[in-house]
């Protein structure tokens, strides 16, 4: 069966995607390779007619709370963490349009002359519309992370999942690159990733899903066709849910 006729199991996404994700082999800032990658990715999922919303971190350029360890005001800190989201969403941008694809970046902090501010119904119009948009800016408050913006979107835009990209399988009992006996889960409950303090985004972002039942898949986003796959319900990586 061509992978064109597969059935859907989810028509709306939100995938969110770290900083380092557009990092590639490099130890900072933007690789075009891996943002290509993505990109090529991403277009194969729109290529189902799957709508799909973006939210990028920023580690690879700024981190928050990495500034506020470095005697930077945490406020000010955060806001510098957003500004480098932006970056990231205007790259990928670019990346995705060299595809062919038609995008928007919608920012949480106005920034008129390079993107459109957020606003729920305009966003949720581009998705109908077939565009991919671009989640920039967070939430445009500081002390919350890219995750607990992902999963907020992900309500606002009423996403059918979130899409976890990472750089392993899925989620582990321990970190599965400092010890090789680490265990995957193939399905976890909101509750134990909570109570057993697993890495699969914050507990902020994890409550929020909870709440609106939100499931999550987290997958390893370096291996083609995973994004493709995922959508079509071939079980990779981790299911978050009830």
């Amino acid at each position: 069966m061509p992978r064109e006729n597969r059935k859907i199991v989810y028509k709306r996404i939100l995938l969110k995607l770290s900083g380092e994700s557009l990092m590639g082999r490099r130890g900072f800032g933007i690789d075009p390779d891996a943002a290509n990658f993505i990109a090529r990715e991403i277009k194969s999922v729109c290529a189902l007619k799957v709508q799909v919303g973006i939210v990028v971190g920023g580690g690879n350029i700024f981190r928050g709370i990495e500034g506020n360890v470095n005697s930077i005001d945490r406020t000010s800190a955060d806001y510098m963490g957003m500004l480098a989201t932006v970056i990231n969403s205007l790259a990928l941008q670019s990346s995705l349009e060299k595809q062919g694809l038609s995008t928007r970046v919608q920012t949480s902090i106005s920034m008129h002359e390079i993107a459109e501010p957020f606003i729920q119904r305009r966003a949720v119009r581009h998705l109908e519309k077939g565009r991919v948009v671009i989640f920039a800016g967070g939430t445009g408050n500081p002390y919350f992370t890219t995750d607990t913006a992902a999963a907020l979107r992900a309500m606002e835009i009423r996403a059918d999942v979130i899409m976890k990209a990472t750089k392993v399988d899925g989620v582990y009992d321990r970190d599965p690159v400092k010890n090789r006996e680490a265990k995957m889960y193939k399905k976890v409950s909101y509750i134990e990733v909570l109570t057993k303090n697993l890495k699969v985004m914050d507990a902020t972002a994890i409550s929020l899903c909870r709440d609106n039942l939100m499931p999550i898949i987290v997958f390893n986003m370096q291996k083609k066709g995973n994004v493709r796959d995922a959508v079509c319900g071939k079980k990779i990586g981790t299911y978050v849910g009830e």
